[in-house]
């Protein structure tokens, strides 16, 4: 995991957040705890497609990702995917069979 500033100045000097998330994991390719803690999934990235689609869940534990904690599907086809999608527990990655895929979180 490493930290990434996509802060900007605002017209008045502040700073301002965009939508790519401040933290990223990247080359998950089987299901991955991304943060143990609430949170938000802001973009995905398939960097390999894979043969199924893969998911995100609002869960703590890989074990205990599920339909329903599922926030999001990761297609499988190569691309940028955004979710902007609040997790109020945690965030679990599962890639389908095949896929590597990369987040950006806050």
């Amino acid at each position: 995991m490493s930290q990434q500033n996509f802060t900007r100045t605002g017209p008045n000097g502040e700073g301002i957040i965009t939508d790519g998330g401040l933290f990223t994991h990247l080359n998950i390719t089987a299901a991955t705890v991304v943060k143990a803690s609430p949170g938000r999934v802001c973009r995905v990235s398939v960097v390999v497609a894979g043969s199924t689609a893969g998911t995100v869940n609002d869960v703590l534990t890989t074990g205990g990702a599920a339909a329903t904690n599922q926030v999001a599907t990761i297609p499988d086809v190569v691309g940028n995917y955004s979710i902007e999608m609040p997790c109020l527990t945690g965030i679990v990655v599962v890639p389908g069979t095949g896929q590597t895929v990369a987040v950006s979180y806050l």
